[in-house]
C-alpha cells in the first residue's frame, strides 16, 4: 500500500484501514504466538501501513486546519 494511494481516500476511510490493519495485526501475532505464521516479516509490513496510514490523517488534519 503506497501512501499516494492512501491520500485518495478520506478520512473516515482511512480510520476503517486503520482499525482492520490493527485486527490483522493482533491476529498476526496470535499466529505467531502459537507458532502458526510462516513469515513474521508480515507483522512488519502491517505496522508500516498502519504508520502510512496514521500519517496521512494526521497530514489531512493539519491541512484542514490551515
Amino acid at each position: 500500500m503506497k501512501a499516494s494511494e492512501l491520500r485518495n481516500l478520506s478520512v473516515e476511510e482511512l480510520l476503517k484501514k486503520d482499525s482492520e490493519l490493527q485486527m490483522e495485526l493482533f491476529n498476526l501475532r496470535f499466529r505467531l504466538a502459537t507458532g502458526q505464521l510462516d513469515n513474521p516479516m508480515t507483522i512488519k509490513a502491517v505496522k508500516k501501513d498502519m504508520a502510512r496510514v496514521k500519517t496521512v490523517i494526521r497530514q489531512k488534519e493539519i491541512e484542514k486546519a490551515q
